[in-house]
């Protein structure tokens, strides 16, 4: 490991402790270790009761002078299981050539090392900084950041601004920012039929049938065609399950999944309400679950500042952007204007994931002038 406090350095403490979703402990310590000598108000607590574990959620605050303005930095310290085959423990970062390996390089733990790296050059005159980090972004999500707002509300630290550090340059860092993203919604189908011998259809009822009819009436539904910001929202048929190993019965239930990932024209309710309706005129059943609605930050004040920064250290200018999955910005919009910026996302959830060192410390740079921005107003 080197040996400084650079964002390289910071980067390999937080990949050296494992984090694996639902996140807690260690990695948590290391980063209240990195933001109490800055003089961070440091709040550690554990939410929710997840399959494997409560959830470690962190909120820290340097409070600047009465009345000044507030810039949050937000991410999570959670990361995917490694898998097999990597070429170094995925845990133990090695520097080999000019990229730093391990899980979490990239999403997201070499944003979180860039903004603590960033905050520490930024004078406490300047504004109220804080950090909002989960250890359950990866996965549910239910007790990370939603926890975090409710707390955030509660004492009336609301930021004006929010940056999520999710990996969203494509090619190169700083070519793409993400103002926004579509809605995320899961929708479990089932339809009810009467098991029997299949010489005897007429003392039985086939499911299949009408399952096979009404996915293909949703799979053949146009929700949309995009709009200025937006790419169409898709509708996908993701799982089909009647679970009968005989070839002489007719099975009593056909069961099947969809996922819809939807634009600002929706909200996940009315496109529920409508698939429901669909299910039950083909004599099924929905239940849907909205992991996510949309939401966009129109360009503007925050994305220039983005942008200028970004210029200012590397000459690129990013492109906003909506595509992409999910992120907790998703519920981060609701607290104040929110966009995602952050390293190159080629290696994200990948064996053997790896972040450009001089990319790192570059982040930081840029973390720095956004949040100099953005707290000058």
């Amino acid at each position: 490991m080197t040996d400084n406090c650079t964002a390289v350095s910071l980067t390999e403490k937080l990949i050296a402790a494992e984090s694996v979703t639902p996140a807690s402990g260690e990695v948590f310590a290391v980063m209240e270790a990195m933001l109490a000598p800055q003089g961070f108000d440091v709040h550690r607590f554990m939410a929710g009761d997840a399959p494997d574990g409560p959830v470690e959620n962190l909120l820290a605050i340097r409070r600047g002078p009465t009345g000044s303005r507030h810039f949050a930095f937000a991410g999570h310290l959670d990361v995917v299981p490694p898998g097999d085959g990597w070429a170094s423990a995925p845990f133990t970062p090695e520097v080999r050539g000019e990229l730093l390996y391990g899980r979490g390089a990239v999403d997201m733990k070499g944003a979180i090392a860039a903004m603590v790296a960033a905050t520490e050059n930024i004078p406490a005159e300047a504004g109220t900084l804080s950090f909002i980090i989960t250890g359950d972004e990866e996965g549910p999500a239910v007790h990370g950041t939603r926890a975090l707002i409710e707390l955030i509300r509660e004492r009336g630290e609301v930021p004006d601004l929010c940056l999520v550090g999710e990996p969203t340059s494509v090619n190169r860092l700083g070519d793409m920012m993400k103002i926004g993203r579509r809605g995320s919604l899961n929708i479990w189908l089932e339809v009810a039929g009467t098991q029997g011998h299949v010489a005897y259809p007429h003392l039985a009822d086939n499911p299949v049938p009408k399952l096979v009819r009404m996915l293909a009436e949703l799979d053949a539904l146009l929700l949309d065609e995009g709009t200025d910001w937006f790419q169409p929202s898709n509708l996908e048929i993701t799982e089909l399950e009647v679970g009968n190993p005989a070839h002489n019965v007719i099975p009593a239930t056909a069961k099947a999944r969809i996922s819809i990932r939807f634009n600002d024209l929706h909200s996940g309710s009315q496109l529920s309400e409508r698939i429901t309706a669909i299910a039950e005129k083909h004599g099924g059943m929905a239940t849907p679950i909205i992991s996510g609605e949309p939401f966009l930050t129109p360009p503007g004040e925050f994305s220039h500042m983005i942008a200028s920064a970004v210029q200012a250290e590397t000459g690129n200018t990013p492109e906003p952007s909506t595509t992409g999955g999910t992120s907790d910005a998703r519920f981060l919009r609701d607290l104040c204007p929110v966009i995602e910026f952050g390293l190159c996302n080629a290696t994200m959830h990948k064996r053997d994931e790896a972040v450009a060192i001089a990319d790192l410390d570059t982040l930081a740079r840029i973390y720095a002038r956004i949040a100099a921005a953005a707290l000058a107003g």
